[in-house]
């Protein structure tokens, strides 16, 4: 397939394309819609064919064996990540925001706090309030344009009411690829507060040329309180199949997660896992690296095209595909970027702020279009921004 295919999404119940008028003031007539994290990309043909043989079937009944949807997990983890997963340790959820809710559900109780490290995805503070129980948000340093965790400043903020950390790995919005010592710290951190540590890697296969991804499964010591998220349908645009996987080693957590599951009666749906079976396959593999070769190169053009802009700078991107671009160096205010990138660029981003701590000078900017709306958007933020070049 190609990448550099304009699709047409508008007026396909697109929430990417389909609501940024509402939310943002920007027409899909002419507007570029660089919010929603999902790409404007064909899926790959595997799992085309895959739904082709489930409509020519034409019989949609319960799902009643997921050996195969296990199989396939099992062998992209060894496979892509030099990480081998027990199929018996996997649950699978209704994607993983969901998977996020039931985690705070499971080992928190009202009142408690989670911890996040901030910015990052902002679904994860909104479940956690939904829930009744209190953000703590430790905001990261920035050190050579990049996050860092700075583990002593967190320390000083912690208060005894915590009871889980949701970690983003590798980390939205800022796109970093978290080092093995950084991973470890983390789980040093985790074990002296004595919280259950819940690693997001839902973007663990979108990492850049040049970078690899570590599984916090696999450093030393964690075991015992970890939970692992991954997921088929960020890597492989298949996010409305709403299907992710809950990885967890120990037995007394596992049954404390499964537990809930039965008890809130959730089961995942047929497509969603036949979808995922297909993507985690050779095919499936040669598409990802085909994809993550195009993703670098339109991060270099859209970098470029912020690098033009005095006073924007973009954060150096090493996984995902979403641009965190910084605002603060043309000493506008939030109210006038705003502006000028969705009345003047007529571009639809994610503002900042929704991020938590250390948001507000921010916005993400999603790059996972073809080429030439890439080199469109660049063109328009410039014209936007003209008088401060």
């Amino acid at each position: 397939m190609s990448f550099d295919e304009i699709i047409d999404r508008r007026g396909t119940r697109s929430s990417k394309w389909d609501k940024m008028e509402a939310i943002y003031g920007v027409a899909p007539e002419d507007g570029l819609a660089m919010w929603v994290a999902d790409m404007d990309f064909r899926s790959p043909q595997a799992v085309q064919d895959a739904l082709a043989a489930m409509l020519d079937h034409g019989v949609y009944g319960y799902h009643g064996d997921d050996d195969g949807y296990l199989e396939a997990i099992r062998w992209w983890m060894a496979t892509r990540h030099g990480w081998e997963v027990d199929p018996d340790h996997v649950s699978t959820t209704h994607g993983l925001v969901n998977g996020t809710a039931l985690c705070v559900d499971a080992w928190t109780d009202p009142g408690d706090a989670v911890v996040l490290f901030t910015p990052v995805y902002h679904a994860f503070a909104r479940v956690i309030r939904a829930a009744d129980r209190e953000v703590r948000e430790l905001e990261m340093g920035l050190e050579d344009g990049r996050y860092v965790l700075d583990f002593e400043a967190f320390e000083a903020q912690m208060t005894g009411s915590e009871r889980l950390l949701v970690l983003c790995s590798p980390h939205n919005p800022g796109g970093r690829v978290w080092s093995r010592a950084e991973l470890e710290g983390v789980a040093e951190f985790a074990r002296r507060h004595d919280l259950v540590l819940v690693s997001d890697e839902i973007h663990h296969d979108l990492v850049l040329p040049g970078h690899i991804h570590t599984p916090m499964a696999l450093i030393d010591g964690v075991a015992d309180r970890l939970v692992t998220m991954t997921a088929t349908t960020k890597t492989f645009n298949i996010a409305g199949a709403h299907t992710g996987n809950v990885i967890v080693a120990d037995p007394d957590l596992r049954a404390t997660f499964r537990g809930r599951l039965a008890a809130l009666g959730l089961s995942p749906n047929s497509f969603g896992l036949e979808m995922a079976r297909a993507a985690y396959s050779p095919a499936g593999a040669a598409w990802v690296d085909d994809l993550t070769a195009y993703l670098a190169e339109n991060c270099r053009v859209f970098d470029a095209a912020i690098a033009a802009i005095p006073g924007l700078r973009a954060m150096p991107l090493e996984a995902t595909y979403l641009s965190w671009v910084d605002f603060s160096g043309t000493g506008m205010d939030r109210a006038e970027i705003a502006r000028r990138v969705e009345r003047e660029a007529r571009i639809a981003a994610n503002h900042g702020p929704t991020f938590g701590k250390g948001g507000a000078d921010f916005m993400r900017f999603n790059i996972a279009m073809p080429r030439v709306q890439i080199e469109e958007a660049g063109a328009r933020l410039r014209r936007a921004f003209a008088d401060l070049q």
